[in-house]
This record gives C-alpha cells, sequence and structure tokens, in this order.
C-alpha cells in the first residue's frame, strides 16, 4: 500500500472503489496485478462487488472492511478485489450468476471467494462485523473458507468447477424456434394470476417497480384490445405514485419497496428507474389521456435535469439512499416540523399526505403518501377542488425548499453510456407526448455528451466517464441502450444524423458481439476481457436484458431500411431464447414487447413534409403522440405541394392522407 491512509483504490476513478480508500484492508481493483499476486502467494481471492449508493455496501465498509482486525486477516491470507457493478456489469453477470447457482440468491454487497484462475467456491452478500441473529460475521467465514482452502482444497475447486460448469451449461443455446402469437395469452394468464390485485404490481415484498412490464401490458392491451391488461397497468402505475415509493417533493422514484404496499422505499435512486418508469407513464397517458400519468413523468423527468445532469450534458448514475449515515434523513418528516413549516392549513396536506404524530416509519417519521382522495379531503375542509390542489402544491414546494437546506444524500456522478441511452429515450418520448421542447434540447444534449466523450476514434462507444476520464470498452447494454435511446431521438427531430448513428452502431454491434456458432449476441464484445464466460441472457431484472431492447431495435430498423439481414440477426435473439421466453413470460417482458412489434402490422409511417404547409407541425405532432406498438415514424422531404402522410403494412400501402382533418379521423389506423 502507498501510505498508512490510503490504499490504492485512491488512484481509481470509481466513487464506489474511493468510498473503500481509505480501508485497512489492502485493496486491488480487478486486474492482472491482484491475479498474479493470488497465484505467486498461492491465496484465495475476495472478490467484493457493490456501488456506491448501496446501503448494505456502506454498512459493510464502514464494520468489517473498516475493522483492523478483520482487515489484518484478510491481508495475510486473502487477495482482496473491489469491484464497482455499475462500471463492470460483466463481472458482476457472472459472478452474480454463480452466487444464485450457489446459493438460490444473490444481493449487493457481492462477496465471492474464489481461486487464482477466478473459479468460485463461495458466495454472500452482507456479513456483520459481529455474529448475531444467527449470522456469523465475517471474519469468521473467512476463517472457515481459509482452513477449508488449506486443508481441503481439492473439494473447494471441484465444487467451483461444477458450478462453472453450470454457468457454461445455462449459456446454451435454446429451442431455435421464435415463440408462437399464442405466447401473448399465456403471458396474460401469468400475469393476471401473480397480480397482486390490491396494490398493484407482479410480487409480494420487496417489491421492484419492472417497468418493462407494465410497457408490456400496454403494448398487450393496444394489440389485442385486453382490458384486463390495461387494468393491471394502470393499477400498478397509479399505485407507485401513490406511494411512498415517489418523491413527492422532489419528484423521482426509490428503486424499490420494502412492503407490499409500495410505501416504505429503500430510499437509493436509480438513473435507470427515472428513464424507464418514465417512459411507462408517457405510454400510459399516450394510451389513456389521464393527466396523472404525465405529471407524473414530467416530475420525474424535471427531477433528473435538475438533480442529475452534468453540466456538459450527460447524465449521472444515481443518489444514495443515506445521508448523514441515516437511511431515509433526508427524504423524512415529523409532524411537527410539517406543522411548523406549513403553518395554517398543514392538516390538509397531513390529510392527503397521511402524515400522523405517530408517523408510518421508524422514530415517528413520515414518508409522504397519498392516503385519501380530493373528494374526502374538500369534504372534510370545506374547501373547493381548486383550493385544495392549490393549497397541495403551494406546500409540497415549501417542503422542497426546507428540504434542500439538508444535508443531500451522496451523488454518484459517473456518467454510464447505456443509462444514457435510456434518459435519451425517455426524454425523446417526453418531448413528443408533452410537446415540450426542453425534454429534446436534452436528449440532444445527452448524445452530444456521448458523442464527444464516450467513443474512440474507430467509433466504438466506452462505458463509463466520470472526472474528464473515459474508460471501460462499451457492453452489449450500452450499445443497445443507446440505440433504443437513438431511435426514439430520430422520431422526435427527423434528424438524418441519428438514423446513420443507428445503423453505424448496430453494425458495430454485429461485427463486436454477435455469436457466430451459437447464435444471438454476447455480453462482452470480443475486442474486451471475458472475466470467466462470457455470458448471453435476455432475461429482465429490475431492468431490460440487453438483448430484448436490441431485439425491437433490430426489428424497426429492418422496416426503417428495408434491409433483411437486420431481421435475420432479430430472430436469432427470438429463437435462441425461445424456450425461456415460453417457460418464464414474465422474465421476458422486454422482448414480448418485441414479439407484440415482430407480429403486428409493422407500419411505416412516412411523412412528406412541407415547411410551408400550415398543417406541417400540427400532423407531425398528433402523429409524434400518437401510441402504436407496430409501426415506426420517418420523414422525407419532397416537393409537394403540402404535407402528406403514407402508411405502408406487410401487406401494402394505404390511401395517402393529405389534410390534418382526415389524419384525426384515420389515426387509429396506426
Amino acid at each position: 500500500m502507498k501510505n498508512n491512509k490510503y490504499n490504492r483504490l485512491i488512484n481509481e476513478k470509481s466513487p464506489y472503489l474511493l468510498q473503500h480508500a481509505e480501508n485497512p484492508v489492502d485493496w486491488y481493483p480487478w486486474g492482472e496485478e491482484a491475479f498474479k499476486k493470488a497465484k505467486k502467494e498461492d491465496k484465495p481471492i475476495l472478490l467484493s462487488i457493490g456501488y456506491s449508493t448501496c446501503h448494505w455496501c456502506h454498512v459493510m465498509a464502514h464494520e468489517s472492511f473498516s475493522d483492523k482486525e478483520t482487515a489484518q486477516y484478510l491481508n495475510e491470507n486473502f487477495v482482496s478485489i473491489k469491484v464497482d457493478r455499475e462500471e463492470r456489469p460483466d463481472i458482476d453477470d457472472t459472478y452474480m450468476l454463480a452466487s444464485q447457482l450457489m446459493t438460490g440468491t444473490g444481493g449487493w454487497p457481492l462477496n465471492i471467494i474464489m481461486t487464482p484462475d477466478k473459479i468460485p467456491f463461495y458466495a454472500g452478500t452482507y456479513s456483520p462485523l459481529k455474529s448475531r441473529y444467527n449470522m456469523p460475521s465475517f471474519l469468521q467465514i473467512l476463517k472457515e473458507i481459509n482452513g477449508l482452502w488449506k486443508n481441503n482444497r481439492i473439494r473447494l475447486i471441484e465444487d467451483g468447477h461444477k458450478v462453472l460448469d453450470n454457468i457454461r451449461f445455462a449459456q446454451d443455446s435454446g429451442s431455435a424456434q421464435i415463440p408462437k402469437k399464442d405466447i401473448f395469452d399465456k403471458s396474460l394468464m401469468v400475469y393476471s394470476r401473480i397480480f397482486d390485485a390490491e396494490y398493484g404490481g407482479f410480487s409480494r415484498e420487496p417489491k421492484f417497480p419492472m417497468p418493462h412490464n407494465i410497457s408490456f401490458l400496454l403494448g398487450l392491451y393496444k394489440s389485442q384490445d385486453g382490458d384486463t391488461a390495461l387494468y393491471m397497468a394502470e393499477r400498478t402505475l397509479l399505485s407507485l405514485y401513490e406511494g411512498g415509493i415517489f418523491d413527492h417533493v422532489g419528484g423521482g422514484f426509490h428503486r424499490y419497496s420494502t412492503d407490499r404496499y409500495w410505501l416504505i422505499p429503500h430510499f437509493e435512486k436509480m438513473l435507470y428507474d427515472q428513464a424507464l418508469i418514465s417512459i411507462a407513464y408517457l405510454e400510459a397517458y399516450q394510451i389513456t389521456g389521464n393527466d396523472v400519468f404525465a405529471n407524473v413523468a414530467r416530475r420525474t423527468l424535471d427531477y433528473v435535469l435538475r438533480e442529475m445532469k452534468d453540466p456538459d450534458g450527460g447524465f449521472y448514475c444515481g443518489t444514495d439512499a443515506d445521508s448523514e449515515g441515516i437511511e431515509g434523513k433526508f427524504f423524512v418528516w415529523k409532524k411537527s416540523e410539517i406543522d411548523e413549516i406549513l403553518g395554517q392549513d398543514s392538516e390538509i396536506f397531513c390529510k392527503f399526505y397521511g402524515i400522523t404524530e405517530n408517523g408510518n416509519f421508524e422514530g415517528s417519521q413520515n414518508i409522504l403518501s397519498i392516503q385519501s382522495t380530493l373528494n374526502d379531503v374538500v369534504a372534510e375542509f370545506n374547501k373547493d377542488v381548486y383550493q385544495v390542489n392549490e393549497i397541495l402544491n403551494s406546500f409540497l414546494n415549501k417542503l422542497y425548499e426546507e428540504r434542500e437546506k439538508r444535508i443531500h444524500p451522496h451523488l454518484d456522478d459517473k456518467v454510464i453510456t447505456g443509462w444514457n441511452g435510456l434518459v435519451i429515450k425517455a426524454l425523446a418520448l417526453a418531448s413528443k407526448v408533452l410537446n415540450d421542447e426542453k425534454y429534446q434540447k436534452a436528449a440532444v444534449g445527452c448524445f452530444n455528451f456521448i458523442d464527444k466523450n464516450l467513443k474512440t476514434s474507430e467509433g466504438r462507444l466506452l462505458r463509463r466517464y466520470r472526472d474528464g476520464e473515459s474508460s471501460i470498452n462499451a457492453f452489449l447494454e450500452d450499445y443497445a441502450y443507446l440505440i433504443y435511446g437513438l431511435l426514439e431521438l430520430y422520431e422526435a427531430t427527423f434528424n438524418e444524423k441519428y438514423l446513420e448513428e443507428i445503423i453505424n452502431l448496430i453494425n458495430i454491434v454485429i461485427q463486436d458481439f454477435h455469436d457466430e456458432e451459437n447464435k444471438a449476441f454476447l455480453t462482452i464484445s470480443k475486442h474486451s476481457e471475458v472475466p470467466l464466460v462470457n455470458i448471453k441472457d435476455a432475461y429482465d431484472g429490475a431492468i431490460p436484458s440487453a438483448s430484448s431492447i436490441l431485439f425491437s431495435a433490430l426489428l424497426k430498423i429492418t422496416d426503417i431500411t428495408e434491409d433483411k439481414e437486420y431481421l435475420t440477426f432479430a430472430e436469432e435473439i427470438a429463437g435462441v431464447y425461445g424456450d425461456r421466453i415460453v417457460n418464464d413470460p414474465v422474465s421476458h417482458s422486454q422482448i414480448l414487447s418485441g414479439l407484440l412489434y415482430y407480429y403486428g402490422n409493422h407500419k411505416v409511417i412516412t411523412v412528406y413534409q412541407n415547411s410551408k404547409d400550415p398543417e406541417n407541425y400540427k400532423i407531425i405532432d398528433l402523429l409524434r403522440k400518437h401510441y402504436s406498438i407496430d409501426a415506426v415514424l420517418v420523414a422525407k422531404t419532397e416537393d409537394k405541394n403540402k404535407t402528406t402522410v403514407d402508411i405502408c403494412e406487410k401487406t401494402g400501402c394505404k390511401k395517402p392522407i393529405e389534410s390534418f382533418e382526415e389524419l384525426t379521423m384515420r389515426v387509429k389506423e396506426l
């Protein structure tokens, strides 16, 4: 180590690694130096994976990794490696799969113990400094494993190779058969069976928003006119908004709910959640016209623009659950605080948001959640709806101003290419649906940031930017998510350069990630180091898989370019994962959304623009606001007397639309 205060992580850019730079543990970043040391000294490796806004990662950092006795034992008997999962999703995905195979579960911090050849034989998550509640201390675990390493190493290595074999087996190709159209009826039955009809969502607790589930159900409703799908989507979106998982004061969503009711969240806020949840609310607004959905999307994206935006245009990863070392402290209130801040009419606010003396959180604190209807408040306090709305909005602003005086949670100021692609998608969609130019401007600025800071001279993407440095070859998700965003940005602007960029990126994906031997696409570029296995997957967790996003993008670019080679690659994805989709549709909702497009009419809506036509912008605006699960919108400039719209499907083209009035009558055809 360089000195007594810092270990070698002090030279890293990752905020998570820097949080561990003062640990007495002799941490290494992932790299050859650590593996050579482990081989030379014949020591097992502790691989500890987390991220900077992770609550339990902080707890373990302050407990075991700051404890001198534990650190000394680690330094004498192990080689310790720290990894930021947001920088290196390849390492995280690989060893998280190993954890799930070994223990049936996973989470962060993820602590793997493995051989110097990277073969894992132990997996665990948080362990306390002192044993409690039948949980052994981290030091006890280390001592037991070190004893096995010295006395029964053959068994550990055999166990590790079994795990590795299972990881490799999980990568085997599936049926090579695209799911048939009856997958939609089957998936609706599964969703209906697991749906929480009382509180929305598709699990008990902990409960994640999983907005890609909602987007699929909205698409299913539009394609099959299924009221059940729409009801489940709407119920979930309304429950999310009403619950404590939504930050009613500042906007944006916390990562997940610890209870069934969406009331008590885990307070961290992640960039990808804000993007994906906003997309679901915007789609719901397109379909239903419910202003609540538009308002939630607007407040969420305004939070992103206000608090997660780099001055040069990119967007940061997320904010912590903790402030001043206490989870949720920034977000919660005592009733006495609220009464003092709001003064007269405070009881109206407290009634609506469920604020009580006893509170609903630790220490008699309150998390705001909507517990009454406007009509209930109107009736109880003898006010009209307009007055109550004015009071509630005014008081939210007052609480926001007061909250700004508090110590803010830690902000992870990395810029991740793929996550920014999701934000581009959300902002571009918002600019179309809400007709607000600021969102388009932000989406364009975000792409310009990526184009300037996160590309190599050959046009390939890099994964991470922070503090003036760009690093790490991009993964499939970075390409797929950025392509996803740029498709939306093209429709929002009709700027041909975004279409050219999409095609360039897709061609790089085919060159660098396509698995010629077993079909579909690899997670890690052929030009990059592979930690253990180059995983292929279409499983959707809290965030959709790269393969499923790429599937939809390839279908759309096929229709835009009329190049059927892209369709071949798309069909490979759906075929390779066909069995998995059929056996577990809920875990593959994003690729199901792509299949709705695949089995749809493949409408290519072409706008022939004439900027002198007084109806030109009205026509374009209506087209952009309309929701369609199986259409792409393109623009051409031709010498026509007026703006016209052509609608071509896989069965042929329809009569052109030549006026705004005609478009309003035929918009349902889209």
